[in-house]
């Protein structure tokens, strides 16, 4: 398999895993949630990746949850199931039951903790390989894993059979650059082009699409892809200006955590303040309580165009 054989592009959301107040699996909220993205017509959503906290799921609630969104999603944008875990048996345990249960693809970051050495991360994502038969993008997820998939590591990753695309969260946006440069005409490759450094780097060497947590910017966030397909340079700038300007007023550099919370608890509390479905953390995720946090929040949204001074989610679609 390569790039050729998947149709992945565009933006994707990597869904957040609404829970209740008291931490119970909420399923119909990630109903709404899925709904809400089809109708803005994102092109695709992640499940059970870093937003959605897989970590505090046991392997039931992860299949149940990766079940519910590809059963919501119905066909209409492409739906990849995260699958990390510490050994390569237990991600193909959950990229099989995914698969079957008709995900479009799989991904998985090299496991948490064990920082693992780059041969070590090649026959770890061949086992993994062997064992399934889909689709497979890695997910280069530095402060998770430990390790940084740089673009001569990834150069040899992008080798092996099932492998398609590469998730690349690296904090180093040089490193990203290069790597998209190395291996883009084998495998698709997802990061941070919607930025004006972005754009300018799609118009000279092309790119395949972005998975952001949520879409606080709604329609717009897809749009932005709709308009590189279309040569609409201009409309792809205002979009990228409008990002640079907001996101980090948000999130800490390298978009590991943000300003006032862990990432989950942040992502959640915007998503709510927009009026999207998004439920609430898990222990040991606590939510936002603090009122100055939460009022700065507020205010960061109003100034940038997507509440309105009374609060009220303002359709931030339009760039």
């Amino acid at each position: 398999m390569d790039r050729n054989d998947v149709s992945w592009q565009g933006y994707f959301a990597a869904v957040v895993t609404p829970f209740t107040q008291d931490g119970t699996l909420d399923l119909d909220t990630l109903k709404d949630l899925i709904e809400y993205y089809a109708a803005a017509g994102l092109h695709g959503v992640v499940i059970n990746g870093t937003c959605g906290e897989w970590f505090v799921q046991d392997r039931d609630e992860r299949k149940a949850v990766a079940e519910t969104a590809i059963g919501a999603a119905a066909g209409r944008m492409t739906v990849l199931v995260g699958c990390t875990d510490y050994r390569a048996d237990q991600v193909v345990d959950l990229a099989r039951h995914a698969l079957g249960a008709g995900a479009d693809g799989v991904l998985a970051s090299p496991p948490p903790y064990a920082k693992l050495f780059p041969n070590e991360i090649i026959a770890y994502y061949e086992d993994i390989s062997a064992g399934i038969d889909g689709p497979l993008a890695i997910y280069n997820w530095p402060h998770g894993a430990g390790v940084d998939i740089d673009a001569d590591l990834a150069d040899k990753l992008a080798g092996i059979d099932k492998i398609v695309a590469i998730k690349n969260s690296t904090p180093n946006t040089d490193q990203f650059f290069e790597t998209s440069q190395r291996v883009r005409d084998r495998i698709r490759v997802f990061g941070p082009y919607m930025s004006e450094r972005g754009v300018e780097f799609l118009r000279t060497d092309g790119g395949d699409g972005f998975i952001g947590g949520g879409s606080l910017f709604g329609h717009a966030d897809p749009q932005f892809w709709e308009d590189y397909w279309a040569g609409d340079f201009d409309a792809m700038h205002r979009y990228a200006a409008r990002s640079d300007e907001l996101f980090p007023l948000l999130w800490l550099p390298g978009g590991w955590a943000g300003v006032y919370g862990a990432y989950q608890s942040q992502l959640k509390e915007l998503m709510r303040m927009l009026g999207q479905p998004a439920g609430h953390v898990r222990r040991p995720r606590l939510p936002i309580t603090d009122p100055e946090s939460l009022q700065a929040m507020r205010r960061i949204l109003v100034e940038h165009g997507l509440l309105t001074a009374d609060g009220a989610p303002a359709g931030g679609g339009s760039v």
